[in-house]
Protein backbone atom coordinates (compact mmCIF):
# COMPACT_ATOMS: atom_id res chain seq x y z
CA UNK A 1 0.00 0.00 0.00
CA UNK A 2 1.41 3.18 -0.68
CA UNK A 3 0.80 5.87 2.23
CA UNK A 4 1.30 10.13 2.28
CA UNK A 5 1.86 11.24 5.90
CA UNK A 6 1.36 14.79 5.41
CA UNK A 7 3.38 16.10 8.63
CA UNK A 8 6.78 15.31 9.65
CA UNK A 9 6.43 16.13 13.21
CA UNK A 10 5.69 13.68 16.56
CA UNK A 11 3.23 11.96 15.22
CA UNK A 12 2.90 12.10 11.45
CA UNK A 13 7.19 10.73 11.81
CA UNK A 14 6.65 8.07 14.27
CA UNK A 15 3.54 7.15 12.56
CA UNK A 16 5.00 6.90 9.19
CA UNK A 17 8.12 5.09 10.26
CA UNK A 18 6.14 2.69 11.79
CA UNK A 19 3.88 2.21 8.99
CA UNK A 20 7.10 1.70 6.51
CA UNK A 21 7.55 -0.83 8.93
CA UNK A 22 4.47 -2.86 8.54
CA UNK A 23 5.89 -3.24 4.49
CA UNK A 24 3.75 -0.76 3.04
CA UNK A 25 5.61 2.67 0.85
CA UNK A 26 5.59 5.58 2.78
CA UNK A 27 6.30 9.49 2.21
CA UNK A 28 6.44 11.70 4.96
CA UNK A 29 6.14 15.56 3.75
CA UNK A 30 6.86 18.42 5.38
CA UNK A 31 7.13 22.06 4.45
CA UNK A 32 10.12 22.60 6.16
CA UNK A 33 12.63 22.00 3.47
CA UNK A 34 15.33 21.92 6.77
CA UNK A 35 13.58 19.61 8.48
CA UNK A 36 13.33 17.15 5.14
CA UNK A 37 16.88 17.81 4.34
CA UNK A 38 17.79 16.76 7.85
CA UNK A 39 15.59 13.37 8.21
CA UNK A 40 17.32 12.63 4.83
CA UNK A 41 20.65 12.73 6.49
CA UNK A 42 19.30 10.55 9.05
CA UNK A 43 18.74 13.33 12.02
CA UNK A 44 15.92 13.20 13.96
CA UNK A 45 13.93 16.77 15.23
CA UNK A 46 13.09 14.64 18.53
CA UNK A 47 13.73 12.30 20.55
CA UNK A 48 11.95 9.37 20.72
CA UNK A 49 13.68 5.87 21.62
CA UNK A 50 14.17 3.57 19.20
CA UNK A 51 12.97 5.98 16.02
CA UNK A 52 16.64 6.82 14.38
CA UNK A 53 16.80 3.38 14.11
CA UNK A 54 13.76 2.54 12.52
CA UNK A 55 13.64 5.31 10.30
CA UNK A 56 17.17 4.24 8.75
CA UNK A 57 16.40 0.47 8.63
CA UNK A 58 13.20 1.33 6.80
CA UNK A 59 15.10 3.91 4.55
CA UNK A 60 17.51 1.47 3.50
CA UNK A 61 14.67 -1.03 2.64
CA UNK A 62 13.44 2.07 0.33
CA UNK A 63 10.28 1.76 2.08
CA UNK A 64 10.31 5.76 3.87
CA UNK A 65 11.15 8.53 2.18
CA UNK A 66 11.17 12.37 2.51
CA UNK A 67 9.80 15.01 0.05
CA UNK A 68 8.83 18.50 0.19
CA UNK A 69 6.59 17.62 -2.78
CA UNK A 70 2.95 17.20 -1.27
CA UNK A 71 1.36 16.70 -4.77
CA UNK A 72 3.97 14.08 -6.06
CA UNK A 73 3.08 12.18 -2.61
CA UNK A 74 -0.66 12.33 -3.13
CA UNK A 75 -0.59 11.19 -6.23
CA UNK A 76 0.88 8.04 -5.92
CA UNK A 77 -1.11 7.05 -2.29
CA UNK A 78 -4.15 4.64 -1.59
CA UNK A 79 -4.26 6.68 1.74
CA UNK A 80 -3.34 10.14 2.66
CA UNK A 81 -2.64 10.56 6.72
CA UNK A 82 -2.93 14.45 7.64
CA UNK A 83 -0.70 14.56 10.64
CA UNK A 84 -0.10 18.60 10.89
CA UNK A 85 0.13 20.60 14.36
CA UNK A 86 -3.23 21.93 16.03
CA UNK A 87 -1.73 24.30 18.82
CA UNK A 88 -3.73 25.89 21.38
CA UNK A 89 -4.91 30.36 20.02
CA UNK A 90 -3.99 32.23 22.25
CA UNK A 91 -6.74 33.61 24.37
CA UNK A 92 -9.33 31.07 23.47
CA UNK A 93 -8.03 28.17 24.10
CA UNK A 94 -9.29 26.31 20.81
CA UNK A 95 -7.88 24.39 18.77
CA UNK A 96 -5.85 26.44 15.54
CA UNK A 97 -7.05 23.98 12.13
CA UNK A 98 -5.47 26.67 10.01
CA UNK A 99 -2.60 23.51 9.40
CA UNK A 100 -5.17 20.99 8.69
CA UNK A 101 -7.27 22.86 6.60
CA UNK A 102 -4.27 24.36 4.40
CA UNK A 103 -3.82 20.72 4.17
CA UNK A 104 -6.82 19.69 2.77
CA UNK A 105 -6.73 22.39 0.18
CA UNK A 106 -3.30 21.11 -0.62
CA UNK A 107 -4.59 17.30 -1.08
CA UNK A 108 -7.80 18.28 -2.89
CA UNK A 109 -5.74 19.48 -5.77
CA UNK A 110 -3.59 16.40 -5.77
CA UNK A 111 -6.03 13.68 -5.54
CA UNK A 112 -6.67 11.94 -9.19
CA UNK A 113 -8.81 8.43 -8.05
CA UNK A 114 -10.39 7.14 -4.99
CA UNK A 115 -8.19 8.35 -2.10
CA UNK A 116 -8.89 8.00 1.71
CA UNK A 117 -8.02 11.31 3.42
CA UNK A 118 -7.79 10.43 7.22
CA UNK A 119 -7.23 12.87 9.82
CA UNK A 120 -4.35 11.37 11.56
CA UNK A 121 -4.08 15.01 13.84
CA UNK A 122 -6.25 15.53 17.03
CA UNK A 123 -9.14 17.84 16.13
CA UNK A 124 -12.24 19.19 17.46
CA UNK A 125 -15.60 17.66 16.81
CA UNK A 126 -16.78 18.33 13.47
CA UNK A 127 -13.07 18.69 11.82
CA UNK A 128 -13.73 15.93 9.35
CA UNK A 129 -16.76 17.37 7.75
CA UNK A 130 -15.10 20.58 7.40
CA UNK A 131 -12.29 18.82 5.93
CA UNK A 132 -14.76 17.00 3.22
CA UNK A 133 -16.59 19.98 2.41
CA UNK A 134 -12.94 21.76 1.62
CA UNK A 135 -12.53 19.09 -0.84
CA UNK A 136 -15.70 18.80 -2.20
CA UNK A 137 -15.84 22.54 -3.00
CA UNK A 138 -12.14 22.47 -4.74
CA UNK A 139 -13.01 19.19 -6.45
CA UNK A 140 -16.52 17.95 -7.00
CA UNK A 141 -15.57 15.41 -9.88
CA UNK A 142 -12.96 13.63 -6.66
CA UNK A 143 -13.87 10.39 -5.04
CA UNK A 144 -12.53 10.54 -2.15
CA UNK A 145 -13.64 9.41 1.94
CA UNK A 146 -12.45 11.51 4.78
CA UNK A 147 -11.70 9.13 7.81
CA UNK A 148 -10.87 10.37 11.50
CA UNK A 149 -7.88 7.90 12.83
CA UNK A 150 -7.19 9.34 16.38
CA UNK A 151 -3.57 8.40 17.48
CA UNK A 152 -3.05 7.12 21.27
CA UNK A 153 1.15 7.45 21.41
CA UNK A 154 2.56 8.12 24.46
CA UNK A 155 5.64 10.00 23.88
CA UNK A 156 8.90 7.75 25.41
CA UNK A 157 7.06 4.87 24.14
CA UNK A 158 5.60 6.17 20.81
CA UNK A 159 6.78 2.97 18.51
CA UNK A 160 5.36 0.16 21.16
CA UNK A 161 2.31 1.86 21.38
CA UNK A 162 1.67 2.07 17.51
CA UNK A 163 2.40 -1.46 17.50
CA UNK A 164 0.84 -3.00 20.22
CA UNK A 165 -2.23 -0.33 20.74
CA UNK A 166 -4.83 -1.34 22.84
CA UNK A 167 -7.36 -0.40 20.07
CA UNK A 168 -7.59 1.32 16.71
CA UNK A 169 -10.14 3.76 16.26
CA UNK A 170 -11.99 4.68 13.22
CA UNK A 171 -14.10 6.76 12.24
CA UNK A 172 -15.79 6.18 8.71
CA UNK A 173 -19.14 4.91 7.45
CA UNK A 174 -17.95 4.27 3.92
CA UNK A 175 -17.48 0.81 2.96
CA UNK A 176 -14.76 1.06 0.60
CA UNK A 177 -12.49 3.52 3.58
CA UNK A 178 -12.93 0.82 5.99
CA UNK A 179 -11.59 -1.56 3.72
CA UNK A 180 -8.85 0.51 3.16
CA UNK A 181 -8.22 0.95 7.10
CA UNK A 182 -8.07 -2.69 7.67
CA UNK A 183 -5.64 -3.02 4.75
CA UNK A 184 -2.96 -0.03 6.07
CA UNK A 185 -3.43 -1.82 9.78
CA UNK A 186 -3.32 -5.23 8.82
CA UNK A 187 -0.08 -6.35 10.61
CA UNK A 188 -1.79 -5.17 13.54
CA UNK A 189 -4.36 -8.35 13.35
CA UNK A 190 -1.49 -11.19 14.53
CA UNK A 191 -1.47 -9.12 17.93
CA UNK A 192 -5.40 -9.33 18.11
CA UNK A 193 -5.46 -5.30 18.37
CA UNK A 194 -9.56 -4.27 18.56
CA UNK A 195 -10.95 -1.85 15.81
CA UNK A 196 -13.54 0.17 17.00
CA UNK A 197 -15.52 1.59 13.89
CA UNK A 198 -17.84 4.37 14.66
CA UNK A 199 -19.44 7.84 13.29
CA UNK A 200 -16.28 10.04 12.13
CA UNK A 201 -17.69 12.67 15.01
CA UNK A 202 -18.01 9.91 17.70
CA UNK A 203 -14.01 9.06 16.88
CA UNK A 204 -13.42 12.87 17.38
CA UNK A 205 -14.84 12.76 20.66
CA UNK A 206 -13.25 9.60 21.75
CA UNK A 207 -9.84 11.09 21.60
CA UNK A 208 -10.70 14.51 23.76
CA UNK A 209 -12.47 11.91 25.85
CA UNK A 210 -9.81 9.85 26.40
CA UNK A 211 -7.13 12.16 27.37
CA UNK A 212 -9.66 14.72 29.34
CA UNK A 213 -10.45 11.38 31.38
CA UNK A 214 -6.69 10.47 31.95
CA UNK A 215 -5.98 14.25 32.90
CA UNK A 216 -9.08 13.86 35.26
CA UNK A 217 -7.24 11.27 37.10
CA UNK A 218 -4.07 12.65 37.14
CA UNK A 219 -5.42 16.01 38.52
CA UNK A 220 -7.51 13.73 41.19
CA UNK A 221 -4.47 11.63 42.47
CA UNK A 222 -3.18 15.23 43.02
CA UNK A 223 -5.72 16.52 44.93
CA UNK A 224 -5.57 13.24 47.26
CA UNK A 225 -1.81 13.87 47.77
CA UNK A 226 -2.79 17.70 49.51
CA UNK A 227 -4.93 15.62 51.69
CA UNK A 228 -2.56 13.45 52.30
CA UNK A 229 -0.21 15.92 53.06
CA UNK A 230 -2.45 17.65 55.85
CA UNK A 231 -3.28 14.34 57.20
CA UNK A 232 -0.37 12.51 57.45
CA UNK A 233 -1.16 9.49 54.97
CA UNK A 234 0.62 7.98 51.94
CA UNK A 235 -0.32 8.95 48.56
CA UNK A 236 1.82 6.11 47.17
CA UNK A 237 -0.60 3.84 49.19
CA UNK A 238 -3.81 5.56 48.77
CA UNK A 239 -2.94 5.32 44.52
CA UNK A 240 -2.44 1.29 45.19
CA UNK A 241 -5.70 0.81 47.48
CA UNK A 242 -7.61 2.39 44.97
CA UNK A 243 -5.91 1.11 41.60
CA UNK A 244 -6.55 -2.54 42.48
CA UNK A 245 -9.90 -2.46 41.70
CA UNK A 246 -10.53 -3.17 38.57
CA UNK A 247 -12.88 -0.24 37.96
CA UNK A 248 -10.29 3.00 38.75
CA UNK A 249 -6.94 0.84 37.31
CA UNK A 250 -3.62 1.80 38.33
CA UNK A 251 -2.40 4.09 35.36
CA UNK A 252 -2.38 7.62 36.11
CA UNK A 253 -2.48 7.19 40.00
CA UNK A 254 1.10 8.84 40.22
CA UNK A 255 0.99 12.30 42.18
CA UNK A 256 3.57 15.20 41.16
CA UNK A 257 3.22 18.17 39.64
CA UNK A 258 0.61 17.69 37.46
CA UNK A 259 0.03 16.79 33.64
CA UNK A 260 2.16 18.58 30.50
CA UNK A 261 3.42 17.94 27.62
CA UNK A 262 1.93 18.01 24.12
CA UNK A 263 -1.35 16.75 24.34
CA UNK A 264 -3.19 16.80 27.93
CA UNK A 265 -3.13 20.47 28.19
CA UNK A 266 -4.45 21.55 24.68
CA UNK A 267 -6.68 18.58 24.83
CA UNK A 268 -8.67 19.94 27.42
CA UNK A 269 -8.32 23.63 26.51
CA UNK A 270 -9.67 22.57 23.43
CA UNK A 271 -12.58 20.29 24.57
CA UNK A 272 -13.59 22.85 26.97
CA UNK A 273 -13.73 25.51 23.73
CA UNK A 274 -15.69 22.92 22.37
CA UNK A 275 -18.32 22.40 24.13
CA UNK A 276 -18.97 26.05 24.90
CA UNK A 277 -19.27 26.56 21.83
CA UNK A 278 -21.76 23.15 21.65
CA UNK A 279 -23.54 24.56 24.73
CA UNK A 280 -22.65 21.95 27.10
CA UNK A 281 -21.02 22.68 30.01
CA UNK A 282 -17.86 20.74 30.85
CA UNK A 283 -17.35 21.51 35.17
CA UNK A 284 -15.10 18.78 35.47
CA UNK A 285 -12.94 19.14 32.72
CA UNK A 286 -12.53 23.10 33.03
CA UNK A 287 -11.60 21.76 36.92
CA UNK A 288 -8.77 19.87 35.80
CA UNK A 289 -7.33 22.41 33.34
CA UNK A 290 -7.51 25.47 36.20
CA UNK A 291 -6.12 22.98 39.08
CA UNK A 292 -3.12 21.60 36.94
CA UNK A 293 -1.95 24.87 36.26
CA UNK A 294 -2.66 25.67 40.06
CA UNK A 295 -0.42 22.32 40.36
CA UNK A 296 2.69 24.49 39.16
CA UNK A 297 2.86 27.07 41.49
CA UNK A 298 2.20 24.89 44.08
CA UNK A 299 5.27 22.86 43.47
CA UNK A 300 7.13 26.06 43.07
CA UNK A 301 5.67 26.81 46.93
CA UNK A 302 7.46 23.39 48.22
CA UNK A 303 10.88 24.18 47.02
CA UNK A 304 10.19 27.36 48.69
CA UNK A 305 9.44 26.03 51.84
CA UNK A 306 11.95 23.37 51.74
CA UNK A 307 14.77 26.23 51.88
CA UNK A 308 12.89 28.26 54.97
CA UNK A 309 10.61 30.49 53.07
CA UNK A 310 12.91 32.20 50.76
CA UNK A 311 14.85 31.17 47.84
CA UNK A 312 16.22 35.05 46.57
CA UNK A 313 19.81 34.86 46.58
CA UNK A 314 19.95 30.96 46.98
CA UNK A 315 21.08 28.63 44.40
CA UNK A 316 18.57 25.67 43.54
CA UNK A 317 19.57 22.90 41.61
CA UNK A 318 16.33 21.88 39.34
CA UNK A 319 16.50 18.53 37.62
CA UNK A 320 14.24 17.21 34.66
CA UNK A 321 13.42 19.73 31.91
CA UNK A 322 11.13 17.56 30.22
CA UNK A 323 7.43 17.38 30.69
CA UNK A 324 8.12 13.53 31.37
CA UNK A 325 11.18 11.28 30.80
CA UNK A 326 12.31 9.43 27.22
CA UNK A 327 11.67 12.77 25.09
CA UNK A 328 13.09 15.78 25.21
CA UNK A 329 9.73 17.44 24.63
CA UNK A 330 9.16 20.31 27.17
CA UNK A 331 6.25 22.04 26.17
CA UNK A 332 3.82 22.95 29.18
CA UNK A 333 6.34 20.63 31.38
CA UNK A 334 6.36 21.46 34.80
CA UNK A 335 10.11 21.94 35.13
CA UNK A 336 10.13 24.94 33.07
CA UNK A 337 7.02 26.44 34.96
CA UNK A 338 8.64 25.50 38.67
CA UNK A 339 12.36 27.30 36.84
CA UNK A 340 10.41 30.37 36.40
CA UNK A 341 8.79 30.81 39.19
CA UNK A 342 12.17 30.03 41.47
CA UNK A 343 13.57 32.72 39.23
CA UNK A 344 10.86 34.84 39.34
CA UNK A 345 11.13 34.88 43.29
CA UNK A 346 14.86 35.68 43.30
CA UNK A 347 16.51 32.55 42.77
CA UNK A 348 19.41 31.33 40.81
CA UNK A 349 18.66 28.46 39.01
CA UNK A 350 21.32 25.86 37.69
CA UNK A 351 19.33 22.96 35.49
CA UNK A 352 20.06 19.93 34.17
CA UNK A 353 18.21 17.13 31.62
CA UNK A 354 19.38 14.19 29.97
CA UNK A 355 17.88 15.05 26.72
CA UNK A 356 15.67 18.55 26.94
CA UNK A 357 18.55 21.30 27.61
CA UNK A 358 18.74 22.58 23.68
CA UNK A 359 14.55 22.72 24.05
CA UNK A 360 15.07 24.63 27.20
CA UNK A 361 17.05 26.97 26.45
CA UNK A 362 14.94 29.44 25.01
CA UNK A 363 12.20 29.25 27.21
CA UNK A 364 14.28 29.78 30.30
CA UNK A 365 17.89 31.77 29.37
CA UNK A 366 18.63 32.87 32.58
CA UNK A 367 18.85 29.54 34.24
CA UNK A 368 22.44 27.80 33.86
CA UNK A 369 22.65 24.67 32.37
CA UNK A 370 25.00 21.65 33.73
CA UNK A 371 26.59 18.52 32.28
CA UNK A 372 25.52 16.32 34.61
CA UNK A 373 23.08 16.05 37.77
CA UNK A 374 26.51 16.48 40.51
CA UNK A 375 27.47 19.47 38.76
CA UNK A 376 23.69 20.77 38.75
CA UNK A 377 23.49 20.21 42.88
CA UNK A 378 27.21 21.91 43.61
CA UNK A 379 26.92 24.61 45.88
CA UNK A 380 22.90 24.55 45.81
CA UNK A 381 20.99 25.30 48.80
CA UNK A 382 18.02 22.81 47.29
CA UNK A 383 17.92 19.98 44.58
CA UNK A 384 14.16 19.77 43.19
CA UNK A 385 13.24 16.43 40.96
CA UNK A 386 11.00 17.32 38.65
CA UNK A 387 11.15 14.86 36.10
CA UNK A 388 10.82 10.84 36.75
CA UNK A 389 14.24 10.13 34.57
CA UNK A 390 15.27 6.85 35.32
CA UNK A 391 19.25 8.69 35.62
CA UNK A 392 17.52 10.29 38.62
CA UNK A 393 16.28 6.97 40.10
CA UNK A 394 20.11 5.95 41.55
CA UNK A 395 22.14 8.85 42.03
CA UNK A 396 24.97 8.33 44.37
CA UNK A 397 23.34 9.78 47.11
CA UNK A 398 27.08 10.61 49.01
CA UNK A 399 28.08 12.65 46.50
CA UNK A 400 25.14 14.31 45.70
CA UNK A 401 25.10 15.46 49.97
CA UNK A 402 28.55 16.27 49.46
CA UNK A 403 28.10 18.57 46.49
CA UNK A 404 25.33 20.04 47.78
CA UNK A 405 25.33 22.93 50.22
CA UNK A 406 22.60 22.60 52.19
CA UNK A 407 21.21 18.75 52.34
CA UNK A 408 17.89 19.65 50.77
CA UNK A 409 16.14 17.74 48.57
CA UNK A 410 12.24 18.32 47.45
CA UNK A 411 11.44 15.27 45.38
CA UNK A 412 8.31 15.82 43.29
CA UNK A 413 8.04 12.49 41.70
CA UNK A 414 8.89 10.92 44.66
CA UNK A 415 11.19 8.54 43.68
CA UNK A 416 13.10 8.26 46.56
CA UNK A 417 12.27 6.90 50.55
CA UNK A 418 11.94 9.21 52.79
CA UNK A 419 13.17 7.00 55.40
CA UNK A 420 16.21 6.20 53.21
CA UNK A 421 16.49 9.92 52.66
CA UNK A 422 16.43 11.05 56.38
CA UNK A 423 19.04 8.14 57.36
CA UNK A 424 21.13 9.53 54.46
CA UNK A 425 20.92 12.76 56.33
CA UNK A 426 18.96 14.94 54.02
CA UNK A 427 16.00 17.18 54.83
CA UNK A 428 13.65 15.94 52.35
CA UNK A 429 10.20 16.53 51.16
CA UNK A 430 7.89 14.59 48.66
CA UNK A 431 4.39 15.14 47.52
CA UNK A 432 1.42 13.54 49.14
CA UNK A 433 3.97 11.00 51.93
CA UNK A 434 4.53 12.05 55.41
Amino acid sequence: MQIAMIGSGYVGLVSGACFADFGHVVTCVDKDAGRIAELEAGRMPIYEPGLQALVASNRAEERLAFTTDLAAAVKAADVVFIAVGTPTREGTGEADLSYVYAAAEEIAAAIDSFTVIVNKSTVPVGTGDEVERIIRARRPDAEFAVVSNPEFLREGSAIYDFKHPDRIVVGSDDPRAQVVMHEAYRPLYLNAAPFLFTARRTAEIIKYAANAFLATKVAFINEMADICEKAGANVQDVARGIGLDNRIGRKFLHAGPGFGGSCFPKDTLALVHTARALGAPTGIVEAVETGNRARRRRMAEKVVEACGGSVAGKTIAVLGLSFKQNTDDVREAAGIDVTRALLAAGAIVRAYDPQAMENARPLIPEAAFCANAYECARGAAALAIVTEWDAFRALDLDRLKDALAEPVIVDLRNIYSPGEMRRRGFRYSSVGRP
